[in-house]
């Protein structure tokens, strides 16, 4: 027995060095090249290396692609020897092409060779953009925290200001631990420093100036070196064309980016389903719609395009928010005044209607509603769709499970096939949701399904923000995924 325990003690610090050599190797490449290695979306940088071998048993098992630490690490050695543009590859898709083609090349490095040929370094560099903050509340600190561990080698976004109302004497010091310690993220992993002198906060080394303003006509950004910026308003005062339109009248800034549903014509796009139509828009003004919205349309689009929508119904079991009383005061909507930590409250949801601005031929076919329920983040999306199509269980849990590997909703959408899920497993999910397997319902007939989408509206939502402002800003690097 002692045998059997020192060989699988020795076994385990062996795969413990091979994943530090490939955290090293990934951690060079994200830092020198601007090319982010992953393993379907889980990152390796900065992470635990027990959680980059249990990452890889996971995977292995819940997408059926054989994956292991070392080809992975072989994989991240072999890229490090390319002329390589800045760029996100997935290593699980790679691995998933070696299992069926790796006899056909002499080597790893061959293969990596052969499947990357398109991302050379001699594509045109990327332009790093100034990005604005205007607002800093639930939103806006996660905004920051993703900016900057997304920061790289700079060349994407720069955070480069933060927008606030008038500031008392200890606003800064308070602004940087809110942003350092949060309730139900937890810390930040990095360094916050409050500047107080040149009104400014440090964030991993990077300045960030901290501007005071009541309106958003009347800032100069190029006062404080901010030039030709993206402002991401995550206040919600402003929601139509006009209001939003007040943020390009300041000098120094180029687009705006509202975290929230927009009203009129202001373009609502969820990053992975209909941003493309914005690629090269004339346009400055967009909204990244709603957290709700970014978590079903995903759905909505892989299940229209392989079943079919006859007509549904969506219904939110939602975390409750800021805008909520803590206690029963007045509120001037409808049942929101009643205490949030000890209430449902049954409130409405401009959800169904959103989806018509994404996919406009589904007017009329859906109805929403929501009930904010006493839990701080994490929400539950329940989508009961008749389809046009007879489908199973196992049809609609294969559409979305494929859809979560590979393609263009990859980073939209994750799959869980654990029993156990509870809305707490799904803080800090980088998704716009992740599908609930286990709860998927189908109808005798086949012909109505029920999805469960579980979804980070703080987090999750935010990093759609990101993504979006991303592709706005042309640095959204190309990817292998």
């Amino acid at each position: 027995m002692a045998d059997k325990y020192n060989a699988e003690l020795q076994q385990w610090v062996e795969t413990e060095k091979t994943a530090l050599e490939l955290q090293n190797t990934a951690s060079k490449l994200l830092l020198e090249k601007d090319v982010e290695l992953v393993l379907f979306r889980r990152k390796f940088f900065d992470k635990k290396l027990s959680e980059i071998i249990h990452d890889h048993n996971y995977l292995s098992q819940f997408s059926g692609v054989q994956l292991s630490v070392a080809l992975s690490r072989d994989f991240a050695a072999a890229i490090s020897k390319m002329d390589i543009a800045p760029s996100k590859i997935d290593l699980g898709r790679l691995s998933r092409e070696y299992n069926e083609e790796g006899k056909n090349f002499g080597s790893v490095e061959e293969f990596v060779k052969a499947k990357l040929n398109g991302f050379g370094g001699e594509r045109k560099p990327l332009v790093p953009r100034d990005v604005v903050l205007y607002g800093f509340g639930r939103i806006g600190r996660l905004a920051a925290r993703i900016l900057m561990d997304h920061a790289g080698s700079g060349h994407q976004l720069r955070l480069k200001g933060i927008v606030t109302r008038e500031r008392s004497t200890d606003d800064l010091p308070k602004r940087a631990s809110l942003l350092r310690k949060d309730s139900v993220h937890g810390k930040f992993g990095g360094v916050v420093t409050p500047d107080t002198e040149n009104n400014a906060i440090s964030i991993n080394g990077h300045t960030v100036k901290m501007i005071s303003a009541s309106s958003p006509a009347e800032i100069d950004y190029t006062a404080y070196g901010i030039n030709d910026a993206i402002i991401i308003d995550n206040t919600g005062v402003w929601r139509d064309e006009n209001a939003l339109g007040e943020h390009l009248k300041a000098k120094g800034a180029g687009m705006v980016v509202l975290t929230a549903p927009g009203k009129g014509e202001v373009p609502n796009i969820v990053y992975g389903v209909n941003h493309e139509q914005y690629s090269g828009s004339s346009s400055k003004i967009f909204t990244a719609a709603s957290c709700t919205t970014n978590a079903i349309v995903p759905v909505i689009d892989v299940i229209e395009n392989s079943l079919g929508i006859e007509q549904g119904h969506i219904e939110t079991v939602h975390a409750y928010t800021n805008d909520q009383n803590l206690l029963d005061n007045y509120h001037k909507k409808s049942r929101r005044g009643r205490g949030a930590p000890i209430n449902m409250v049954i409130t409405e949801t401009g959800a169904g209607k959103a989806v018509t601005k994404v996919f406009p031929h589904m007017k009329g076919k859906l109805t929403s509603n929501a009930v904010r329920v006493p839990v701080p983040n994490v929400s539950l999306a329940i989508l009961s769709l008749s389809v046009k199509k007879q489908t199973t269980v196992e049809e609609v849990n294969n559409l979305l499970r494929n859809a979560s590997l590979f393609g263009k909703l990859a980073e939209q959408i994750d799959f869980s096939v654990s029993e156990e899920i509870v809305s707490s497993d799904v803080i800090g999910n980088s998704h716009a949701c992740e599908i609930d397997s286990k709860a998927t319902i189908v109808s005798e007939d086949g012909k109505r399904v029920v999805v469960y989408a579980w979804y980070d509206n703080e987090y999750g939502y935010t990093c759609q923000v990101i993504r979006l402002v991303k592709h706005l800003a042309g640095v959204r690097r190309p990817t292998y995924y």
